[in-house]
């Protein structure tokens, strides 16, 4: 009975401040202070989930958001000169507002790129990597940049 008395005792004199609480805190020192980048036991192959990414995602990631604000820019410059947005779902949002469309481009872009980046570990299909994906749309976003660019040029 005396030692479920103590541990009563010892439950009750915790300070209020519990280790365990989220705060921005938190989150700051998990990104400077990285600690897992490899599995926790030996049976497992490879962790789906970590706190470490490659330098290569945040590069990939930038990429692709930067191409993505070009490929607006660019969008933009050739509706003003007479071409047609293909894509049905942008040239409704096109349709509303110029800053509508930037914000829509942006932000779904960037929840996409967030994601796959979360998930860059995983096999799409149990065939590829997720990181693999980020790299075919960087390569997409690339080729579209640089087509764009050349019908500009081709307008001026």
């Amino acid at each position: 009975m005396s030692d479920i008395q103590e541990l009563t005792e010892a439950a009750e004199n915790r300070s209020e401040a519990d280790r365990r609480m989220f705060s921005w805190r938190t989150v700051s020192s998990g990104f400077l202070r990285s600690r897992r980048r490899d599995t926790r036991r030996v049976a497992e192959d490879e962790p789906l989930f970590t706190d470490w990414h490659h330098p290569w995602l945040f590069f990939l990631a930038t990429g692709i958001m930067l191409f993505s604000a070009m490929d607006a820019f660019m969008t933009l410059q050739l509706l003003d000169r007479g071409a047609i947005e293909i894509n049905p779902v942008m040239a409704a949002v096109i349709g509303k507002s110029t800053l509508t469309f930037a914000v829509t481009k942006m932000a779904l872009t960037g929840v996409c790129v967030l994601a796959l980046v979360y998930l860059s570990r995983s096999r799409f299909m149990n065939r590829m990597r997720t990181s693999l994906v980020l790299t075919i749309f960087f390569s997409f976003y690339a080729v579209l940049v640089c087509y764009e660019f050349v019908l500009l040029i081709q307008q001026l």
